[in-house]
Protein backbone atom coordinates (compact mmCIF):
# COMPACT_ATOMS: atom_id res chain seq x y z
CA UNK A 1 0.00 0.00 0.00
CA UNK A 2 1.62 3.63 -1.03
CA UNK A 3 1.67 6.33 1.38
CA UNK A 4 -1.72 8.69 1.81
CA UNK A 5 -2.74 11.09 3.75
CA UNK A 6 -5.61 11.10 6.21
CA UNK A 7 -7.89 13.93 7.81
CA UNK A 8 -10.92 13.83 9.80
CA UNK A 9 -13.76 16.26 9.12
CA UNK A 10 -15.81 18.04 11.56
CA UNK A 11 -18.65 19.16 9.84
CA UNK A 12 -20.17 18.71 5.90
CA UNK A 13 -18.86 21.74 3.79
CA UNK A 14 -15.47 21.36 5.49
CA UNK A 15 -15.59 17.49 4.29
CA UNK A 16 -16.81 18.52 0.91
CA UNK A 17 -14.14 21.20 1.14
CA UNK A 18 -11.13 18.78 2.07
CA UNK A 19 -12.32 16.17 -0.29
CA UNK A 20 -11.59 19.12 -3.19
CA UNK A 21 -8.22 19.88 -1.92
CA UNK A 22 -6.38 17.11 -3.31
CA UNK A 23 -7.55 15.61 -6.60
CA UNK A 24 -7.24 12.15 -5.66
CA UNK A 25 -8.82 12.13 -2.20
CA UNK A 26 -11.94 10.24 -1.06
CA UNK A 27 -14.42 9.98 1.65
CA UNK A 28 -13.48 7.32 4.40
CA UNK A 29 -16.67 5.96 6.22
CA UNK A 30 -16.57 2.30 7.17
CA UNK A 31 -13.65 1.23 4.61
CA UNK A 32 -15.35 -2.06 3.92
CA UNK A 33 -14.98 -1.89 0.49
CA UNK A 34 -12.44 1.00 0.12
CA UNK A 35 -9.72 -0.10 2.03
CA UNK A 36 -9.53 -3.23 0.47
CA UNK A 37 -9.95 -1.52 -3.03
CA UNK A 38 -6.60 -0.05 -1.37
CA UNK A 39 -4.83 -3.07 -0.67
CA UNK A 40 -5.42 -4.96 -4.33
CA UNK A 41 -4.03 -1.83 -5.90
CA UNK A 42 -7.39 -0.39 -7.72
CA UNK A 43 -7.79 2.50 -5.51
CA UNK A 44 -5.15 4.50 -4.59
CA UNK A 45 -5.84 8.03 -2.97
CA UNK A 46 -4.14 10.79 -2.19
CA UNK A 47 -6.03 11.53 0.53
CA UNK A 48 -8.54 9.74 2.79
CA UNK A 49 -11.22 12.26 4.31
CA UNK A 50 -12.79 10.33 7.47
CA UNK A 51 -16.70 11.42 7.90
CA UNK A 52 -17.76 8.56 10.18
CA UNK A 53 -17.37 11.62 12.85
CA UNK A 54 -20.19 13.86 10.84
CA UNK A 55 -23.77 14.44 12.55
CA UNK A 56 -25.16 12.05 9.93
CA UNK A 57 -25.98 9.13 12.38
CA UNK A 58 -29.48 9.15 13.08
CA UNK A 59 -32.54 7.76 11.21
CA UNK A 60 -35.65 10.54 11.67
CA UNK A 61 -38.74 10.31 10.64
CA UNK A 62 -39.93 12.57 8.53
CA UNK A 63 -43.22 15.50 8.38
CA UNK A 64 -45.04 13.03 5.44
CA UNK A 65 -44.52 9.68 7.61
CA UNK A 66 -41.49 8.24 6.11
CA UNK A 67 -37.95 8.19 7.22
CA UNK A 68 -34.35 10.13 6.49
CA UNK A 69 -31.82 7.49 7.13
CA UNK A 70 -28.08 9.65 7.50
CA UNK A 71 -25.52 8.67 6.04
CA UNK A 72 -23.01 7.43 8.08
CA UNK A 73 -25.78 5.45 9.92
CA UNK A 74 -24.33 1.69 10.17
CA UNK A 75 -26.00 -1.39 8.41
CA UNK A 76 -25.91 -3.08 11.73
CA UNK A 77 -27.66 0.11 13.39
CA UNK A 78 -29.94 0.42 10.17
CA UNK A 79 -31.66 -2.86 10.18
CA UNK A 80 -32.12 -2.78 14.03
CA UNK A 81 -34.09 0.33 14.04
CA UNK A 82 -37.74 -0.82 15.18
CA UNK A 83 -39.27 1.76 12.92
CA UNK A 84 -37.67 -0.07 9.42
CA UNK A 85 -38.48 -2.90 10.47
CA UNK A 86 -41.80 -2.47 11.01
CA UNK A 87 -42.72 0.20 7.77
CA UNK A 88 -39.82 -1.38 5.89
CA UNK A 89 -39.22 -4.82 6.55
CA UNK A 90 -37.34 -5.75 3.20
CA UNK A 91 -35.07 -2.80 4.05
CA UNK A 92 -34.25 -4.65 7.07
CA UNK A 93 -33.82 -8.19 5.77
CA UNK A 94 -31.39 -6.75 2.88
CA UNK A 95 -29.16 -5.71 5.06
CA UNK A 96 -29.22 -8.70 7.33
CA UNK A 97 -28.40 -10.34 3.98
CA UNK A 98 -25.15 -8.47 3.77
CA UNK A 99 -21.93 -9.05 4.40
CA UNK A 100 -21.02 -10.66 8.48
CA UNK A 101 -21.73 -8.99 11.20
CA UNK A 102 -18.77 -7.41 11.77
CA UNK A 103 -18.83 -5.19 8.54
CA UNK A 104 -22.53 -4.50 8.94
CA UNK A 105 -21.01 -2.85 12.52
CA UNK A 106 -18.87 -0.77 10.41
CA UNK A 107 -20.43 -0.31 7.43
CA UNK A 108 -22.53 2.72 6.45
CA UNK A 109 -25.31 3.50 4.52
CA UNK A 110 -23.29 6.12 1.91
CA UNK A 111 -20.71 3.94 1.63
CA UNK A 112 -22.81 0.78 1.08
CA UNK A 113 -24.59 2.90 -1.97
CA UNK A 114 -20.95 3.56 -3.21
CA UNK A 115 -19.67 0.33 -2.97
CA UNK A 116 -18.04 -1.11 -6.03
CA UNK A 117 -18.45 -4.30 -7.97
CA UNK A 118 -16.88 -7.26 -6.82
CA UNK A 119 -16.37 -8.54 -10.54
CA UNK A 120 -13.16 -10.46 -9.70
CA UNK A 121 -11.59 -8.76 -13.54
CA UNK A 122 -12.00 -6.09 -11.56
CA UNK A 123 -10.01 -6.30 -9.11
CA UNK A 124 -7.33 -8.26 -10.78
CA UNK A 125 -4.87 -5.38 -12.25
CA UNK A 126 -3.49 -8.06 -14.83
CA UNK A 127 -6.24 -8.39 -16.55
CA UNK A 128 -8.11 -5.79 -18.80
CA UNK A 129 -11.16 -3.59 -16.99
CA UNK A 130 -12.85 -0.70 -18.45
CA UNK A 131 -14.14 -0.07 -15.10
CA UNK A 132 -11.02 0.40 -13.79
CA UNK A 133 -9.24 1.52 -16.53
CA UNK A 134 -11.30 3.03 -19.42
CA UNK A 135 -10.72 1.70 -23.12
CA UNK A 136 -8.93 -1.20 -21.79
CA UNK A 137 -11.75 -3.66 -22.44
CA UNK A 138 -13.78 -5.98 -20.58
CA UNK A 139 -12.12 -9.60 -19.36
CA UNK A 140 -15.29 -10.97 -18.67
CA UNK A 141 -17.31 -10.91 -21.11
CA UNK A 142 -15.01 -13.62 -22.84
CA UNK A 143 -14.18 -14.84 -19.30
CA UNK A 144 -15.74 -15.73 -16.30
CA UNK A 145 -18.80 -14.28 -16.09
CA UNK A 146 -21.01 -16.89 -13.93
CA UNK A 147 -22.48 -14.14 -11.79
CA UNK A 148 -22.17 -10.80 -14.40
CA UNK A 149 -25.23 -9.07 -15.42
CA UNK A 150 -28.23 -10.23 -17.71
CA UNK A 151 -30.26 -6.76 -18.06
CA UNK A 152 -28.96 -3.37 -18.87
CA UNK A 153 -25.33 -4.75 -19.96
CA UNK A 154 -23.35 -3.51 -22.88
CA UNK A 155 -20.18 -4.47 -24.43
CA UNK A 156 -17.93 -2.25 -22.18
CA UNK A 157 -19.07 -3.89 -18.96
CA UNK A 158 -21.09 -6.65 -17.45
CA UNK A 159 -20.14 -6.21 -14.14
CA UNK A 160 -23.03 -6.10 -11.57
CA UNK A 161 -23.73 -3.96 -8.68
CA UNK A 162 -23.17 -5.75 -4.86
CA UNK A 163 -25.39 -4.26 -2.76
CA UNK A 164 -28.60 -5.45 -0.92
CA UNK A 165 -29.60 -2.27 0.88
CA UNK A 166 -29.86 -0.78 -2.48
CA UNK A 167 -31.81 -3.37 -4.11
CA UNK A 168 -34.62 -2.86 -1.23
CA UNK A 169 -34.16 1.21 -1.31
CA UNK A 170 -34.75 1.29 -4.98
CA UNK A 171 -38.45 -0.74 -4.50
CA UNK A 172 -39.18 2.05 -2.10
CA UNK A 173 -38.57 4.89 -4.16
CA UNK A 174 -35.77 6.25 -2.29
CA UNK A 175 -34.22 9.62 -2.41
CA UNK A 176 -30.39 10.19 -2.39
CA UNK A 177 -29.67 13.74 -0.35
CA UNK A 178 -25.82 15.02 -0.91
CA UNK A 179 -23.65 17.91 0.05
CA UNK A 180 -21.87 19.27 -2.98
CA UNK A 181 -19.34 22.24 -3.49
CA UNK A 182 -22.36 24.67 -4.69
CA UNK A 183 -24.65 23.25 -1.99
CA UNK A 184 -27.10 20.68 -1.22
CA UNK A 185 -28.85 18.23 -4.00
CA UNK A 186 -30.86 15.39 -4.45
CA UNK A 187 -31.42 12.73 -7.06
CA UNK A 188 -34.04 9.48 -6.90
CA UNK A 189 -32.27 6.27 -6.04
CA UNK A 190 -33.36 5.06 -9.29
CA UNK A 191 -31.39 7.87 -11.48
CA UNK A 192 -28.30 7.66 -8.83
CA UNK A 193 -26.76 4.84 -11.06
CA UNK A 194 -25.36 5.79 -14.61
CA UNK A 195 -26.67 3.71 -17.35
CA UNK A 196 -23.19 1.36 -18.16
CA UNK A 197 -23.21 2.52 -22.24
CA UNK A 198 -19.48 3.32 -22.76
CA UNK A 199 -18.85 4.96 -19.76
CA UNK A 200 -18.52 2.23 -17.19
CA UNK A 201 -15.93 3.71 -14.91
CA UNK A 202 -18.74 6.46 -14.50
CA UNK A 203 -20.88 5.26 -11.71
CA UNK A 204 -22.96 7.65 -10.33
CA UNK A 205 -24.77 10.80 -11.03
CA UNK A 206 -23.40 12.45 -7.51
CA UNK A 207 -21.51 15.51 -9.15
CA UNK A 208 -17.73 15.80 -8.40
CA UNK A 209 -16.96 15.56 -4.68
CA UNK A 210 -20.18 15.39 -3.25
CA UNK A 211 -20.75 13.85 -0.10
CA UNK A 212 -23.79 11.86 0.35
CA UNK A 213 -25.57 13.03 3.57
CA UNK A 214 -28.20 10.67 3.61
CA UNK A 215 -31.64 8.58 2.35
CA UNK A 216 -34.99 9.35 2.23
CA UNK A 217 -37.93 6.96 2.34
CA UNK A 218 -41.23 7.99 1.22
CA UNK A 219 -44.43 7.00 3.04
CA UNK A 220 -45.71 3.87 1.58
CA UNK A 221 -48.39 1.85 3.45
CA UNK A 222 -47.21 -1.11 1.19
CA UNK A 223 -43.88 -1.15 2.09
CA UNK A 224 -44.78 -2.97 5.75
CA UNK A 225 -45.81 -6.24 3.72
CA UNK A 226 -42.55 -6.24 1.81
CA UNK A 227 -39.71 -9.02 1.16
CA UNK A 228 -36.24 -9.15 0.34
CA UNK A 229 -34.76 -12.85 -0.90
CA UNK A 230 -31.19 -13.17 -1.84
CA UNK A 231 -30.27 -16.05 -3.48
CA UNK A 232 -26.02 -17.10 -2.84
CA UNK A 233 -23.78 -19.90 -3.51
CA UNK A 234 -23.47 -20.38 0.11
CA UNK A 235 -25.07 -19.58 3.49
CA UNK A 236 -23.69 -16.50 4.68
CA UNK A 237 -21.45 -13.86 4.10
CA UNK A 238 -21.93 -14.15 -0.15
CA UNK A 239 -22.60 -11.58 -2.58
CA UNK A 240 -25.90 -12.57 -4.28
CA UNK A 241 -27.01 -14.62 -7.95
CA UNK A 242 -29.75 -12.99 -7.54
CA UNK A 243 -32.40 -11.12 -5.20
CA UNK A 244 -35.53 -9.59 -5.11
CA UNK A 245 -37.46 -7.05 -2.84
CA UNK A 246 -41.29 -6.78 -2.95
CA UNK A 247 -43.99 -5.34 -1.58
CA UNK A 248 -47.30 -6.48 -2.40
CA UNK A 249 -50.93 -5.06 -1.92
CA UNK A 250 -53.49 -7.84 -2.34
CA UNK A 251 -57.36 -6.88 -2.34
CA UNK A 252 -60.05 -9.12 -2.98
CA UNK A 253 -57.58 -11.00 -4.67
CA UNK A 254 -56.22 -9.03 -7.09
CA UNK A 255 -53.07 -6.64 -7.33
CA UNK A 256 -54.20 -3.25 -5.83
CA UNK A 257 -50.32 -2.15 -5.84
CA UNK A 258 -46.68 -3.55 -6.00
CA UNK A 259 -43.08 -2.62 -5.74
CA UNK A 260 -40.44 -5.19 -7.41
CA UNK A 261 -36.56 -4.59 -7.75
CA UNK A 262 -34.13 -7.19 -8.66
CA UNK A 263 -30.51 -7.80 -7.51
CA UNK A 264 -27.06 -8.89 -9.05
CA UNK A 265 -28.62 -8.40 -12.40
CA UNK A 266 -27.32 -5.59 -13.37
CA UNK A 267 -24.83 -2.72 -12.83
CA UNK A 268 -27.41 -1.09 -10.78
CA UNK A 269 -30.47 -2.11 -8.54
CA UNK A 270 -32.95 -3.08 -11.16
CA UNK A 271 -36.64 -1.54 -10.65
CA UNK A 272 -38.53 -3.80 -12.21
CA UNK A 273 -41.17 -1.48 -13.62
CA UNK A 274 -42.18 -3.65 -16.53
CA UNK A 275 -43.57 -6.39 -14.18
CA UNK A 276 -45.13 -4.14 -11.85
CA UNK A 277 -47.05 -2.48 -14.28
CA UNK A 278 -48.23 -5.86 -16.06
CA UNK A 279 -49.62 -7.39 -12.39
CA UNK A 280 -51.86 -3.97 -10.85
CA UNK A 281 -55.18 -4.66 -11.53
CA UNK A 282 -54.75 -8.19 -12.40
CA UNK A 283 -55.24 -11.66 -10.45
CA UNK A 284 -52.83 -12.31 -7.47
CA UNK A 285 -51.34 -15.92 -8.90
CA UNK A 286 -48.39 -17.51 -9.46
CA UNK A 287 -49.15 -17.02 -13.27
CA UNK A 288 -49.47 -13.84 -13.09
CA UNK A 289 -46.56 -13.69 -11.19
CA UNK A 290 -44.73 -15.41 -13.92
CA UNK A 291 -46.06 -13.61 -16.61
CA UNK A 292 -44.49 -10.44 -14.83
CA UNK A 293 -41.48 -11.39 -14.36
CA UNK A 294 -41.02 -13.13 -17.91
CA UNK A 295 -42.11 -9.24 -19.06
CA UNK A 296 -39.23 -7.77 -17.15
CA UNK A 297 -36.67 -10.80 -18.30
CA UNK A 298 -37.42 -10.07 -21.90
CA UNK A 299 -34.83 -8.21 -22.11
CA UNK A 300 -32.49 -9.65 -20.48
CA UNK A 301 -29.50 -10.13 -22.54
CA UNK A 302 -27.13 -13.54 -20.80
CA UNK A 303 -23.81 -14.77 -22.05
CA UNK A 304 -23.29 -18.53 -22.35
CA UNK A 305 -22.49 -18.94 -18.03
CA UNK A 306 -24.84 -16.48 -16.79
CA UNK A 307 -28.18 -17.78 -18.43
CA UNK A 308 -29.37 -19.55 -15.76
CA UNK A 309 -30.14 -16.39 -13.77
CA UNK A 310 -33.12 -15.79 -16.32
CA UNK A 311 -34.79 -18.79 -14.81
CA UNK A 312 -33.08 -17.83 -10.91
CA UNK A 313 -35.11 -14.26 -11.11
CA UNK A 314 -38.31 -15.91 -12.07
CA UNK A 315 -39.15 -18.41 -9.99
CA UNK A 316 -37.39 -16.15 -7.03
CA UNK A 317 -40.43 -13.24 -8.23
CA UNK A 318 -43.12 -16.11 -8.29
CA UNK A 319 -42.25 -17.44 -5.17
CA UNK A 320 -41.16 -14.31 -3.15
CA UNK A 321 -45.11 -12.88 -4.47
CA UNK A 322 -46.77 -16.26 -3.35
CA UNK A 323 -45.63 -15.53 -0.01
CA UNK A 324 -46.36 -12.22 0.42
CA UNK A 325 -50.26 -13.12 -0.98
CA UNK A 326 -50.41 -16.23 1.05
CA UNK A 327 -50.08 -13.68 4.15
CA UNK A 328 -52.37 -11.56 3.18
CA UNK A 329 -54.88 -13.65 2.98
CA UNK A 330 -54.20 -15.16 6.45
Amino acid sequence: MREFGYRRAVDVPGAVALLGSEPDARFLGGGTNLVDLMKAGVERPGLLVDVRDLPLDRIEETDDGGLRIGATVTNSDLAADPRVRRHYPALAQAVLAGASGQLRNMATVGGNLLQRTRCAHFTDLTRPCNKRVPGSGCAAIAGEHRNHAILGASEHCIAVHPSDMGVALAAFDAVVSYEAVDGPGEVPLEDFYLPVGGTPHLESALPLGALITGVTLPPARLAAHSRYRKVRERASYAFAIGSVAAALDVRDGLVHDVRLAFGAVASRPWRARTAERALVGGPASAEAFAAAADAELAAAEPLPDNGYKVTLMRNLVVAVLTELTEEAGR
